[in-house]
């Protein structure tokens, strides 16, 4: 067995277990916890018991939760637990369905733990799952803060409940594209992701893949403007959007009048893909929280480069500030910007190196 990487260091996940370390809240011998959103740290190793579940449907927070032997799944709704600890995502709709199914989960007498960092909309945060359940307490720590429902005896919004778990059902946006809150540009198209789409060739052939591909749209794109394109891989982290991709995908190719075989991965492409390519496109990600982490843009573009055929061609749009131009010259023999407009750029690449 693999020796279990070095733990981060998480204020969050430090505040989230105050109430138990001070006492404000007790858990029973044998308690069955479970944790909503949840990720490795420090604080998390030292407190989880063994039976302890964690659910967590991003891939890259998955696969560190499993390498530090921890029990996770994408989905968990088979049991009921003394307490449910949540770790909310940002949007608002989101973190609602969020607290639903954490109140759903909770067994009588059981208790909701939630935290959320003050600058993140903590007070707004606790205040909705106060909206479901009766409030037990507060704590603040590292300008978080951490609050708790007193132990569920029935008498929680059985009514809002129902309605906020609904908010994450897969809905149609703007553009009529099946989404749900919390996936990237959940709401409309992104507008550079039209911009790569306007852009794309129509002579794409053979088998491609779209990395990072949310719930389908640049998918979607190749398989109405790209009669030549047999096969198609869709590869995205967020386990959430695969649903609305394979909806989207199937509208996409009854649309288009034929048949494309499709196989979507819940997958971390920073980790490399299983496949090998004529083409390859994407929006690649360039943060997981507000700051640019450009290095996720060129491990994309790494990715690419190995699962690319000899003659295979990469497709990417990027914000034009993101400094990708080395990492593509250091993979590919020709880089060529398509298009600079509305503060994106389009690229494509050939001519994989060896």
């Amino acid at each position: 067995m693999s020796p279990v990487a070095a733990a981060p260091v998480d204020d969050v996940l430090d505040a989230l277990f105050l109430p138990l370390e001070e006492g404000a809240l007790r858990l029973p011998a044998n308690a069955r916890v479970l944790f909503l959103r949840a990720r490795d740290g420090f604080r998390l190793r030292e407190m989880a018991k063994p039976g302890w579940r964690c659910e967590q449907s991003f891939k890259p927070f998955a696969e560190a939760l499993a390498r530090s032997r921890l029990s996770v799944d994408a989905q968990i709704d088979d049991e009921r637990f003394d307490l449910v600890l949540v770790l909310p995502p940002r949007q608002r709709e989101e973190a609602r369905a969020t607290f639903a199914r954490a109140v759903q989960l909770a067994a009588p007498g059981g208790v909701v733990l939630a935290c959320v960092p003050n600058a993140e909309g903590s007070k707004s945060a606790q205040a909705d799952l106060a909206a479901l359940a009766m409030q037990g307490g507060h704590l603040s720590k590292h300008k978080c803060r951490v609050f708790w429902t007193a132990p569920l005896d029935g008498t929680h919004d059985a009514e809002r409940i129902a309605q906020w778990l609904e908010l994450d059902t897969p809905r149609r946006n703007a553009a009529g594209y099946w989404s749900r809150p919390g996936l990237f540009a959940w709401d409309r198209i992104d507008a550079a992701s039209a911009l790569l789409a306007r852009h794309l060739p129509g002579d794409l052939t053979g088998h491609v893949a779209d990395l990072g591909m949310g719930y389908g749209y640049l998918a979607s794109e190749v398989i109405a403007r790209c009669p030549g394109v047999t096969a198609l891989d869709g590869f995205e982290a967020e386990q959430r959007a695969l649903v609305c991709a394979h909806q989207n995908l199937a509208e996409a190719q009854a649309g288009a009048g034929r048949h494309v075989a499709v196989t979507l991965h819940w997958h971390d492409v920073t980790a490399g893909l299983p496949g090998r390519y004529d083409a390859i496109v994407s929006n690649p990600p360039f943060h997981q929280g507000r700051a640019d982490q450009p290095e996720l843009g060129r491990a994309f573009i790494a990715a690419a480069a190995h699962a690319l055929k000899p003659d295979g061609q990469l497709w990417l749009v990027a914000n034009r500030h993101l400094p990708y131009e080395a990492t593509l010259a250091a993979h590919f023999a020709e880089v060529r910007t398509v298009a600079d407009e509305g503060g994106f750029k389009v690229i494509t690449a050939r001519g994989v190196r060896a």
